[in-house]
């Protein structure tokens, strides 16, 4: 876990109009700055950025964030991945606290700098051998790959014989060598290279830093695929082949294309199809969903048209249905037999294998097709046992409007009614209106304002008398989350000597959506351009106002309790004070 000192520290390092201008042209608009949102499709600009609270919305989409969101949202990064590349960018080390990162650390011998070079002085041999390969670049050529794409994704070549790392590095023996999964030992600890008379594929991150290799033989032998093993840089179930050469393609395209192998990627590409990543030799994971489904609302799994293919697509399935949202889109390619990617798109052209991608079934109706396949329909038991095979499968799915429609489907499949089968799968009917993303309240109450504002400028906290809140027990018209996100406020600000970014702080606690608001709401008071004396004014009228409703609160109890037992001396005394209208407009 990364300490949220140093997430604070980073925000306030780096600026988010930089890194956003690094993917996105932006326009100042006034104190912000605008542009077409990189999340949606719009015609005028409706996303917006704040230098000076270093944040971005999109009105449009509802999309929200600092810069370390953007990162995550825009490149497919996960959140420890989108630290490291910001901190990175301003010379900062990300603190480690994670036991098994430490761990990892320790055994390595290394640092992450270290790896990544040896990885990159590996990749950069292997390119340099192919030159020297005849064979190898035959090969290459045999399935129509052009020198540009090979260049594009740095493909190399390992000779044979058995020990040629040791004419890269100075010591053969070093250990990283073999953490980095470049070397094996045999069982009398002589060393040999992994990749050996291969064509070589690095595999690179999001941010093009070479993690693993992938080599294919070029002719009989097996495997035919050698994946490198999981290391501290490479994991497998995470990455995704192609993807950082795809990232552009996939969101002009507005889709993504799943493929088995390396060289559908490449030869795809060399079609001009590039919005298309392989896994790397293992089952699409939720990790992929959740990497690609950031980048894009359409996933298309393209698989051999075989037993295997089915099987594939089937575990893909699986994975998915926890990971999606109501808006996104999963499909499934499978095509004729005998053919795969690289064949099919060779034979047919890039138009034919873009109309198939068109025609490619959605993920509900392959579910129920499948399903369907194996039992029989026309008797009881068979409807029973496809209820009992979806059912483990449909209380996934997590997306309310395609859960309704899926068991709406399913229900006259099975000849059930809607009602009957969620009684089965104990699923409750989804509310007649889904609620919309993230949605900004429609009217900000007296608190929310106060919150907004401070926010806006941390100074006016100078201002708030922190009794008046400590007197707001069991007042109905006091919403308590915000009395506790006041509080919260206060407290993080006290304690920090530099503005707070509050949507990132709040990120993983309850309070997280209402950050969310609060954030929109500071975007709109900078629309306004106040001036620092009428964002106090504005403070000032909504502190009275909170102040004023606590005051009637309070001797609105003390009347009640008159009615029932008679007053106290103190509560005599506080009521007389309490009829006193506020003479000043802030409490000092």
């Amino acid at each position: 876990m990364i300490p949220q000192s140093f997430i604070q520290d980073l925000l306030h390092r780096v600026d988010i109009v930089d890194v956003i201008e690094r993917y996105v042209k932006l326009k100042r608009a006034g104190a912000n700055f605008v542009a077409n949102c990189p999340f949606h499709t719009e015609k005028s600009p409706s996303f917006t950025v704040s230098q000076t609270k270093q944040f971005y919305h999109c009105f449009g989409c509802g999309e929200h964030g600092t810069a370390i969101s953007f990162l995550m949202e825009f490149s497919g990064l996960g959140f420890i991945e989108a630290v490291k590349d910001l901190a990175q960018s301003v010379g900062l080390s990300v603190p480690e606290q994670s036991p098994e990162a430490i761990s990892r650390t320790s055994q390595a011998q290394g640092s992450l700098q270290d790896w990544q070079q040896v990885m990159l002085t590996t990749a950069q041999f292997y390119r340099t051998a192919l030159k020297d390969a005849p064979q190898a670049i035959e090969y290459l050529k045999s399935r129509g790959l052009s020198g540009e794409v090979a260049k594009k994704f740095g493909i190399g070549f390992a000779p044979e014989g058995w020990q040629n790392l040791e004419k890269v590095f100075d010591n053969y023996n070093a250990e990283v060598l073999n953490t980095l999964g470049l070397v094996k030992e045999n069982e009398e600890g002589r060393r040999y290279d992994i990749f050996r008379d291969r064509v070589m594929f690095p595999i690179v991150d999001v941010k093009g830093s070479v993690i693993g290799f992938g080599g294919r033989v070029m002719g009989a032998g097996e495997p035919k695929y050698l994946n490198s093993p999981e290391t501290p840089l490479f994991e497998k179930g995470r990455e995704l082949y192609g993807l950082f050469q795809a990232r552009r393609a996939i969101r002009d395209a507005k889709r993504v294309v799943v493929v088995e192998g390396y060289m559908d990627v490449v030869a795809l590409s060399q079609f001009g199809l590039d919005y298309v990543v392989a896994t790397l030799g293992t089952a699409t994971t939720p990790l992929h969903i959740q990497k690609l489904l950031r980048l894009t609302d359409e996933i298309v799994f393209c698989f051999d048209g075989d037993n295997a293919g089915r099987r594939a697509a089937w575990r893909a399935l699986e994975n998915s249905l926890a990971q999606l949202n109501d808006g996104k889109e999963l499909r499934f390619l499978f095509l004729p037999q005998g053919e795969d990617p690289d064949s099919f798109v060779r034979k047919n052209g890039k138009p034919a294998f873009e109309k198939c991608l068109d025609e490619a079934i959605t993920l509900s109706q392959f579910l129920i097709s499948e399903l369907s396949s194996r039992v029989n329909l026309t008797t009881h038991e068979g409807r029973a046992k496809l209820l009992q095979e979806a059912k483990a499968l449909v209380k996934q799915i997590t997306a309310p409007l395609f859960g309704l429609m899926l068991r709406k489907q399913l229900a006259e499949v099975t000849g059930l009614t809607q009602r009957e089968l969620e009684s089965d799968f104990q699923i409750k009917s989804l509310p007649q209106a889904a609620p919309a993303r993230r949605p900004p309240p429609v009217q900000r109450s007296i608190l929310q304002t106060v919150i907004e504002l401070l926010v806006l400028d941390p100074s006016l906290q100078r201002f708030i008398d922190r009794s008046i809140l400590q007197s707001t027990e069991a007042m109905p018209s006091i919403d308590p989350q915000e009395k506790e996100a006041l509080e919260q406020l206060l407290k993080v600000l006290e304690q920090s000597d530099k503005p707070v970014h509050v949507g990132e702080f709040f990120r993983q606690t309850p309070m997280a959506d209402f950050f969310l608001s609060v954030e929109m709401g500071v975007l709109r008071w900078q629309e306004q351009g106040l001036s620092p004396e009428q964002c106090e004014s504005e403070f000032s009228g909504a502190w009275h106002q909170f102040v004023e409703r606590v005051r009637r609160a309070r001797l609105g109890r003390l009347l009640e309790k008159s009615r029932q037992n008679p007053w106290s001396e103190e509560d005599r005394a506080q009521f007389l004070l309490l009829q006193q209208p506020l003479t000043h407009p802030i409490p000092k």
